[in-house]
C-alpha cells in the first residue's frame, strides 16, 4: 500500500474508493478492473506506471469493495459505469485520460471510448475485445445455450448468482481466480456439451484447487496475503452489484446500437493471456478489431497466461502497456 495512496472520492451519484500514484499534473491512465476483481487487481501495474512518469487511478468500481454499492440493477448501466470514470476525472480536473480495462473493465473502456471519445487518449482492452452486438445480447445468447448453463444467462436472475458466490467468499474467489487462470485452464477447450441451466450454479464446474501460492508463467501471483485482500472486499461489499453489471447488457446494447466503431479513433491496443478463456468463446475478437476499430495499434498474447493477465504475468504485462503508450 506504501506505493499508492488510497482515497474515498465523492462523485455525487456514488464514491468510489481510488488508488492514486504519481505526479496529478502528468499524464493520466485510468486502470478499470473487471468481474470479481478490484482495484487491488492493478497492484503491479500502479507503481510501474507512476514511475515511467504517469499520474494513475484505479477506482474500485461501484458495487466493489467499500466503493458505494446501490441497490438497485439500473444502477450497473453502462452510463453510470461510464459517468463514473468521467467524474473521476472531472474531480482531478482532468479534461482526458488513457484508460485500461480488464474483463467487465474493458467492456466500461470500450464504451468510454465509443460514447465519449473526447476524453479518451488512448484505450487498452484487456482479456475481452471490442464488441458490436449485432441484436440483445441475452437474446444472441438464449439461442445459442437454449436450456444449458451459461454463466451469463445464470447471472440475469436475482438471487441465485449472488446467493451462490456469497455463500462462502473465501471458496468463491479461491475457485473463480485459480479456474480461468493459466494454471487451470491449461489443457482445457470449450466442452461440447454443457450441463443443464436447472441446478447448475457458476462454480459448480470448477478445478479442484490446489494449494496457495497460485503460480503462474513469472512464479507465484496470487499467495495468501491476496486472496485475504479479496476475501475482505467481498465479504464486505456481496455480490449483487458485481452481477448486476451483466443484468444491464441488453440495456446497454440499447444505449450504443447506434454508435458505430468509428468513433474510436484514438489509438486502441489488445492485450490478453494466451490461455484466457474468453479466447475460447471469441476467438475473432482481434481480427474484427482490426478490422472494425479506425487506430487498432495491435495485440499482444502472453504466454502461459489465463484471463488474470496483469497479476499472473505482471512484468510481460508492464512491458506491452508501456511499449503501447511510449508508442503514442
Amino acid at each position: 500500500m506504501s506505493e499508492y495512496s488510497e482515497h474515498d472520492i465523492d462523485l455525487g451519484d456514488v464514491t468510489l474508493r481510488v488508488l492514486e500514484a504519481g505526479d496529478r499534473s502528468n499524464p493520466t491512465v485510468v486502470l478499470s478492473h473487471g468481474f470479481p476483481e478490484l482495484a487491488y487487481s492493478w497492484r503491479h501495474q500502479i507503481p510501474a506506471l507512476a514511475a515511467a512518469g504517469y499520474h494513475v487511478l484505479a477506482p474500485n468500481q461501484r458495487g466493489y469493495g467499500h466503493s458505494s454499492a446501490p441497490t438497485d440493477v439500473e444502477a450497473y448501466g453502462i452510463l453510470q459505469l461510464t459517468g463514473d470514470l468521467g467524474a473521476l476525472l472531472d474531480h482531478f480536473g482532468k479534461a482526458d485520460a488513457t484508460f485500461v480495462g480488464h474483463d467487465w473493465g474493458a467492456i466500461i473502456v470500450w464504451e468510454m471510448a465509443r460514447l465519449h471519445p473526447e476524453r479518451v487518449n488512448a484505450v487498452v482492452g484487456v482479456s475481452v475485445p471490442f464488441v458490436e452486438w449485432p441484436g440483445r445480447p441475452t437474446q444472441l445468447m438464449n439461442m445459442v445455450y437454449g436450456d444449458r448453463f451459461f454463466y451469463i444467462l445464470y447471472f440475469q436472475q436475482q438471487g441465485p448468482a449472488e446467493e451462490e458466490l456469497g455463500a462462502d467468499p473465501r471458496t468463491t474467489m479461491a475457485k473463480v481466480l485459480y479456474g480461468a487462470s493459466g494454471a487451470g485452464m491449461a489443457g482445457r477447450e470449450m466442452p461440447t456439451e454443457l450441463p443443464p441451466m436447472q441446478g447448475t450454479g457458476f462454480l459448480t464446474m470448477m478445478t479442484e484447487l490446489p494449494d496457495l501460492p497460485f503460480a503462474g508463467p513469472e512464479g507465484e501471483w496470487l499467495g495468501a496475503a491476496d486472496l485475504d485482500e479479496y476475501v475482505a472486499q467481498f465479504t464486505h461489499s456481496g455480490f449483487f452489484g458485481p452481477v448486476s453489471y451483466y443484468r444491464n447488457l441488453d440495456a446497454n446494447y440499447e444505449v450504443v446500437k447506434g454508435l458505430s466503431a468509428d468513433r474510436l479513433t484514438m489509438p486502441s491496443y489488445f492485450i490478453c493471456g494466451a490461455l484466457d478463456p474468453v479466447l475460447l468463446m471469441d476467438p475473432t475478437g482481434v481480427e474484427r478489431m482490426q478490422t472494425t476499430l479506425p487506430n487498432f495499434r495491435g495485440s499482444v498474447l502472453i504466454p502461459g497466461t489465463g484471463h488474470w493477465t496483469q497479476q499472473e504475468s505482471p512484468n510481460a504485462f508492464n512491458e506491452a502497456l508501456l511499449g503501447f503508450l511510449r508508442s503514442i
